[in-house]
């Protein structure tokens, strides 16, 4: 059985879908769905990375030489660390005490 891949909706469409849309009761399913266990929340292994140092994301993009509009592209998945980033990256993650201390030497 064929089915056409869904198109994404015009303006007009998603004017009338939105219109239709009750924001607070679709959150609170959500909030529900998340209590019960239905929902599992992935961390990327970039934002562990950063969450191990204890660092921000303007202070970890600073120490990784990027903007913090690439750290949360990374963060998001919308972008991959390349070179000596994903290096960077592996060592705040196995041992985050000694991208800190090279990051105070400097």
């Amino acid at each position: 059985m064929s089915s056409k891949p869904k198109q994404p909706l015009n303006s007009a469409e998603l004017a009338a879908y939105e219109a239709t849309r009750y924001l607070a009761a679709e959150l609170l399913e959500s909030v529900r769905e998340m209590q019960a266990g239905k929902v599992h929340l992935v961390a990327s292994p970039v934002a562990e990375a950063r969450r191990k140092t204890g660092l921000s994301q303007s202070q970890f993009a600073a120490l990784m030489g990027v903007s913090v509009r690439t750290l949360q592209g990374w963060e998001q998945g919308r972008k991959q660390p390349s070179g000596a980033a994903r290096t960077l990256l592996a060592i705040a993650s196995t041992n985050p005490k000694a991208l800190l201390a090279v990051a105070a030497a400097h």
